[in-house]
């Protein structure tokens, strides 16, 4: 057997959340408005955005030494913006290179870097406090699994979710897209199987729920190390 055939076996293959998150802005399945990018309603209605920007604002405030932070998942940075000015260093992270490329011209700062990553398979940036706001709702289990193993090294991890209403079966798996579990009356919970993330400490920093029984958008700040 040739050395390429042998390697055609052996080669893993990709997750396929880039080229899906690829045809989420390409499409405008979120919606859009004046600029080329738009992440959705989640990063831009103030009734979602505020209380998570008060929120996360009030906890990198409280350091008398900035923290750097990671924003993974960082859409078209409506949200994270504002919070730049409150860390040491911010690196804003997305899976798809147009937005990257859009972000790194749009916003400048000296504490500020944009990163094209897969955050399911590559190495994460450096940091002391992970955002992952609307995330992993999009991702699949395994996605998440992969994403989930690499926080051990931040202190702090900020997750923000969007989940049903009342009693739910949590971590039912997806396909990576779009789409979140909702659907499926279901959300993820990291604490919970089979992910069973371990923590030191836990708090809610927001809850809000949003009209017409569309679910609830909970933040919540995990201590890790």
């Amino acid at each position: 057997m040739s050395n390429t055939k042998r390697e055609s076996k052996t080669k893993k293959t990709p997750w396929p959340t880039k080229k899906a998150m690829e045809q989420v802005y390409d499409r405008k399945l979120w919606g859009e408005n004046s600029t080329p990018f738009y992440s959705g309603e989640g990063s831009h209605h103030p009734k979602i955005v505020n209380p998570y920007l008060e929120a996360v604002t009030s906890f990198l405030t409280s350091f008398k030494s900035p923290l750097v932070v990671c924003d993974l998942g960082c859409g078209d940075f409506n949200v994270g913006k504002t919070l730049v000015k409150h860390t040491k260093k911010y690196i804003a992270v997305d899976i798809v290179p147009n937005l990257i490329t859009h972000n790194t011209e749009k916003f400048i700062g000296d504490n500020l870097e944009f990163k094209c990553l897969d955050i399911a398979v590559d190495d994460l940036p450096i940091g002391d406090c992970v955002l992952l706001r609307q995330v992993l709702q999009h991702l699949s289990n395994s996605e998440t699994q992969n994403i989930l193993s690499k926080l051990f090294n931040f202190k702090y991890v900020i997750l923000t979710e969007h989940l049903p209403v009342g009693d739910f079966i949590p971590n039912i798996d997806i396909i990576s897209g779009q789409g979140i579990r909702l659907k499926k009356q279901s959300g993820i919970q990291i604490l919970a199987s089979p992910f069973n993330f371990k923590i030191k400490k836990e708090s809610i920093l927001s809850s809000i729920t949003l009209d017409d029984s569309k679910g609830i958008i909970v933040t919540t700040l995990y201590t890790v190390v």
